[in-house]
């Protein structure tokens, strides 16, 4: 049995040797850094075979093995290191094809996950590839939506803006070269300029809350509600309007069920539900609210009698500026009331939809009991 302390100095001998080896190994694969994978392995399998060769032919001189034993043990060494590094080789090129195969699949038009078996790496980057890339193109489908509404936006200011303004100029300038002079007409006149600004106060009104809500501006002072309250108040509201038109109007709402809103944000969406219902539905109609919670959510639904929505345009009734067919639009309004009542809902975590339900429509929305 060797002794504990020529022990010693066989492995500091052989470690002595097989650092020289590591740090030159360390060198070249710092040098080859830019390079494939497999030349590297190369290198490691070369530096891992020449420090086990080293650190025998030191320790072999050290322990003044003949030349026989030395030759034995040198070629039993070198064998196993050869095929250390085909197996390296093998290794390597494994790699390079199945990264050469990845980046195939990112240089396609649509990334999609390759068919073939790659190494455990790969195919967990190949994933992290494949949501990224879904990502991206969710993203990219909300930019174009976006960008779209930003262009029927334009086209409707440009329209509904301009009819009003041209409207007021003729009037303010027939009073003012004297063309209307009637006390009567001057009076209509009148009553018509104050009508047209607070329509036009309105829409300006509406801009400047759709482009907080799109800007992600909006901000939220929720207080506890009773769901009952903000009914009513909407009610309340468009009751005017329900009245000079001749629609019956009813809310039924569970009294003490409270939400944690913003009551004046949430007041304006169920008060643009409430109007753009009563608007559309002819006179004699009814307009019907109700308030409920249903499977922990309270849910607000607005049904009116409006005779229904085309199937194909149900998706963007809250698109920007939609205003479907010129039917159901009578007296215009300006396209964005249930534009904005979605982008309250959801900056409060809430959901609206609408269907087609008896002989109208029906919105709903939800809205979480707990923020």
């Amino acid at each position: 049995m060797i002794p504990f302390e020529d022990l010693l100095w066989v492995v500091f001998y052989a470690a002595s040797a097989a650092l020289v080896v590591a740090g030159v190994a360390l060198g070249l694969l710092y040098a080859l850094r830019g390079r494939s994978v497999a030349v590297q392995l190369i290198v490691v399998g070369a530096a891992t075979v020449l420090a086990m060769i080293s650190g025998i032919l030191v320790i072999s001189y050290l322990m003044l093995l003949n030349d026989h034993d030395r030759s034995v043990v040198l070629a039993v060494v070198t064998t196993a290191g050869l095929v250390a590094m085909a197996v390296s080789v093998l290794l390597g090129r494994r790699l390079v094809a199945a990264n050469r195969v990845l980046v195939e699949a990112v240089r396609a038009d649509r990334f999609r996950p390759p068919a073939a078996h790659l190494p455990a790496e790969l195919a967990e980057l190949s994933r992290e590839l494949e949501a990224a890339y879904d990502r991206l193109a969710a993203a990219h489908e909300r930019e174009q939506a976006l960008e779209a509404s930003r262009r029927e936006l334009v086209a409707w200011v440009s329209h509904d803006l301009r009819t009003p303004l041209a409207g007021l100029r003729a009037m303010a300038e027939a009073l003012e070269d004297g063309v209307v002079a009637d006390p009567g007409t001057v009076r209509r006149y009148h009553e018509r300029i104050r009508v047209e600004v607070e329509r036009l106060t309105e829409m300006v009104d509406d801009l400047f809350e759709l482009s907080r809500i799109h800007a992600g501006a909006l901000r939220l002072s929720r207080r506890r509600v009773g769901l009952a309250d903000l009914v009513a108040e909407a009610v309340a509201g468009a009751e005017p309007l329900a009245r000079a038109k001749g629609v019956r109007v009813h809310g039924d709402v569970r009294e003490g069920l409270p939400v944690q809103v913003d009551s004046g944000e949430l007041g304006r969406a169920l008060r643009n539900l409430v109007v753009n219902a009563i608007r559309h539905t002819p006179s004699d109609g009814a307009v019907e609210i109700i308030g409920e919670v249903r499977d922990g959510e309270a849910r607000v639904t607005v049904a009116d009698a409006c005779g229904g929505i085309p199937e194909e345009d149900l998706p963007r009734v809250f698109d920007v500026a939609f205003r479907g067919e010129a039917a159901r639009t009578p007296g215009g309004g300006a396209g964005l009331g249930l534009a904005i009542a979605r982008g309250i809902v959801e900056a409060h975590a809430g959901r609206i939809g609408v269907a087609n339900e008896g002989p109208g429509c029906r919105f709903e929305v939800r809205l979480p009991l707990h923020v």
